[in-house]
């Protein structure tokens, strides 16, 4: 399993989004400065992420982008697959290498299946609301040095 970039941004984007949910619309260039995202890749995932139902936009002077749902409602699993596609694909892709063992690979698939499926239920299981109140959480700690 590998996340781009894509993924990566594109989730802090919406993870930005959940922390000022309630705020009124998000201006790209606001997002894009807290969060170390280059403005037009934003602005490219944000149309994604539009069109998946996940955000909306507004336009004009006091417009830019909210969660189009609570955060409660939106799980990682989902922002993941509309910018990723499948968290691990269902094919290994190497149908040109047959091994000698059917049962090898029906074997080895069955591994990859069952991670997959451990995978989508834990991201499933997050929803943005649960990253911020980890932050929250986080927030309230004090570290002391000496």
């Amino acid at each position: 399993m590998r996340i781009s970039s894509k993924g990566e941004y594109g989730l802090r984007a919406v993870f930005d989004l959940a922390q000022h949910y309630g705020e009124g619309p998000i201006q790209s260039e606001s997002i894009a400065i807290r969060q170390g995202i280059p403005v037009n890749y934003l602005n490219q995932l944000l149309i994604t992420l539009r069109r998946a139902g996940l955000v909306d936009s507004l336009r004009g002077p006091q417009g830019g982008h909210l969660l189009a749902r609570s955060p409660e409602t939106i799980s990682l699993l989902e922002v993941l697959t509309v910018l990723e596609g499948p968290i691990l694909p269902t094919e290994s892709g190497r149908d040109d290498l047959q091994p000698t063992e059917p049962l090898d690979r029906a074997l080895i698939d069955e591994i990859w299946s069952e991670l997959r499926t451990l995978i989508e239920q834990r991201l499933a299981g997050l929803t943005l609301d649960d990253l911020c109140q980890r932050k929250r959480s986080r927030d309230g700690a004090v570290m002391y040095y000496i």
